[in-house]
């Protein structure tokens, strides 16, 4: 018997992206998948446990290295799918020349212009951990900035909004992510390294699974890089897709 194979990715849609094509080059060679998601430290716990046996993707060794830490005996790293970094980002407008780094952000004009909120993503997150240190680090509430966790489309859809208005803000983000293939983002400069380093996102498979995929599939896992820019593509292909299945079931 076939015994599905268990594929977790982290419940955000870039992962969701990179997971789908790790998913085709199974079912290419005959297995059945079973595909589930979940925040960063749960779906941490589901590898631990055993309840998944593939896991697309660890951020090594920044983001989830110490997620992956209490379980690293129990999986092999198969290949590095990207090379994702994060970012603090401001749009493109907003002039280089006036604010081009972090501290730029307690002077003006940023201090009267930029939207003091700063939204972020869930508190798993290792851009949620490196924002609240940034905050903290360059004494950003002193001038009325507050980093909040949130979901994604608090995040993502507020920076659209705040894009198509001109409006100033900062976006806790990282390279690969679907706004990119839609706006021209700058990174602000933190020279303190609280934004961590460029990671590996290791696709990760549990050891006592192993002998169940097939050498075919096993030899194009190990050689598939997607790279950042097409990650970022297929993130945004994702979200088209979902709002134009969105926008039929309204109209249905």
């Amino acid at each position: 018997m076939n015994m599905p194979l268990r594929v977790g990715h982290i419940d955000l849609s870039f992962h969701d992206a990179s997971a789908i094509e790790v998913e085709n080059v199974l079912r290419r060679h005959g297995h059945a998948v079973e595909r589930s998601a979940a925040p960063h430290e749960e779906m941490f716990r589901r590898l631990g446990r055993g309840d998944v046996d593939v896991l697309v993707s660890a951020w090594l060794p920044s983001s989830h290295g110490g997620y992956l830490a209490p379980m690293e005996h129990d999986v092999t790293r198969i290949t590095v799918l990207y090379e994702p970094y994060c970012i603090w980002g401001v749009p493109d407008y907003v002039p280089e020349e006036t604010v081009s780094a972090v501290s730029d952000l307690l002077k003006e004009p940023a201090v009267s212009r930029m939207q003091k909120r700063i939204q972020g993503i869930n508190p798993g997150a290792g851009i949620s951990r490196f924002s609240q240190a940034i905050v903290e680090q360059y004494r950003l509430g002193d001038a009325g900035y507050s980093f909040h966790t949130g979901t994604e489309a608090e995040c993502f859809d507020g920076f659209e909004r705040a894009y198509a208005e001109g409006r100033w803000l900062v976006i806790p983000l990282w390279h690969p992510q679907y706004l990119h293939n839609r706006y021209r983002i700058r990174a602000l400069e933190e020279p303190r390294g609280l934004l961590g380093t460029t990671d590996a996102a290791t696709l990760v498979i549990r050891n006592e699974v192993m002998g169940r995929i097939q050498a075919g599939a096993l030899a194009e896992l190990e050689c598939l890089n997607l790279g950042n820019q097409r990650v970022s593509a297929l993130d945004d292909a994702l979200h088209q897709s979902a709002g134009r299945s969105q926008t039929l079931a309204q109209r249905t």
